[in-house]
């Protein structure tokens, strides 16, 4: 359920990120483009339906989502790698789940849920930056299918090995798409080589 999506602009673009001589803009820019080009593979398989249009010239047979799409952010470091897939996804609603990590512990805690009312028959794709420890991102999960989600995917720019694995643990039947799986965690839970903290260099804070 692991999708490593390799894209010669993503690796280009994730290098920036990485950078700690990457300013805040420049971290803007090459985020907003790797959700972009993300964007398409995670929605690939996503169901369409045939439809009839009528161009210029004559009538034709076209396609319509069959679902309508919810993206979810993890707040607030999923705001910029959704900003991204909304610009692809312009008709797409928005959800937010509010988590925060517990820097003693690591463990995520819960502090805001807001989802739209037709969650149960969409599409959702769940965001966040990083697969760390996989809490945040389990737990978010929990949320969408205590809201009655089914068809819901993750995506993230860079997953840990140790994150990948508890988070399957728990959601199974949840594919993960990344832009990169990297080496490990660190003593402090971060990802290495990762970028930093994700919301930090976005927000500028």
């Amino acid at each position: 359920m692991l999708h490593v999506i390799d894209h010669p602009i993503i690796r280009e673009r994730l290098t920036h990120i990485r950078s700690v001589d990457s300013g805040t803009a420049a971290f803007r820019h090459a985020l907003h483009d790797i959700a972009r080009l993300m964007c398409f593979e995670v929605t690939r398989e996503i169901e369409t339906s045939p439809v009839e249009v009528e161009t210029p010239l004559t009538k034709t047979e076209g396609h319509a989502l069959s679902k309508p799409i919810v993206l979810v952010p993890i707040l607030r470091a999923g705001v910029g790698l959704m900003n991204g897939f909304a610009e692809i996804l312009s008709e797409a609603s928005v959800g937010y789940i509010g988590l925060y990590r517990d820097e003693e512990t690591h463990q995520p805690h819960s502090y805001y849920c807001k989802l739209p009312p037709h969650i149960a028959e969409s599409e959702v794709i769940l965001i966040d930056p990083l697969l760390a420890t996989g809490g945040r991102a389990a737990d978010a999960a929990d949320e969408l299918k205590k809201a009655g989600a089914s068809h819901i995917r993750f995506a993230c720019l860079i997953a840990a090995p140790e994150g990948v694995t508890a988070f399957e643990e728990r959601h199974p039947d949840i594919p993960i798409f990344t832009a990169s799986l990297d080496e490990k965690l660190n003593e402090n839970a971060y990802i290495v080589p990762g970028l930093g903290d994700a919301g930090d260099r976005y927000f500028g804070t």
